[in-house]
């Protein structure tokens, strides 16, 4: 595939990353879009902690709460936010999400530019580790 096809894929579908209580399933990233951008959706269990507090320094994302009801630090401040609701983190800004909730939730992620797919080895490494 080059940055030229198009892509279909239903939710949930694509390369899926399992990091213990949260599931990430890459849509497109660097080979797929020239590494100008890399989509993702994050899912939670229920009552189940994120990635933890970290920034990008170089990289800015937009989340888009698909399901559920997750909660995002953005800075020092955390939001329970819903369905629809968007978020943007801009480059250097700490954040984090987790699913404080007994149900399911799930975030739709652009990460601008791409290549954070080549970190989720080593996160689901340290996953599986840690969990």
């Amino acid at each position: 595939m080059t940055e030229r096809d198009p892509i279909v894929l239903g939710l949930g579908k694509g390369r899926i990353y399992s990091c213990g209580m949260m599931t990430a399933v890459f849509k497109a990233d660097g080979a797929e879009t020239g590494n100008r951008y890399s989509i993702s959706e994050w899912w939670m269990q229920p009552h189940s902690d994120g990635p933890g507090a970290h920034s990008h320094e170089e990289n800015d994302e937009i989340f888009l709460v698909l399901e559920g009801r997750p909660s995002v630090l953005v800075g020092e401040e955390w939001h329970d936010v819903g369905p629809g609701t968007m978020l943007r983190i801009p480059a250097g800004v700490t954040h984090d999400f987790r699913n404080r909730t007994g149900e399911r939730a799930g975030l739709f992620n652009v990460f601008l530019p791409g290549g954070f797919e080549k970190n989720m080895p080593a996160i689901v490494e340290w996953f599986r580790n840690n969990s």
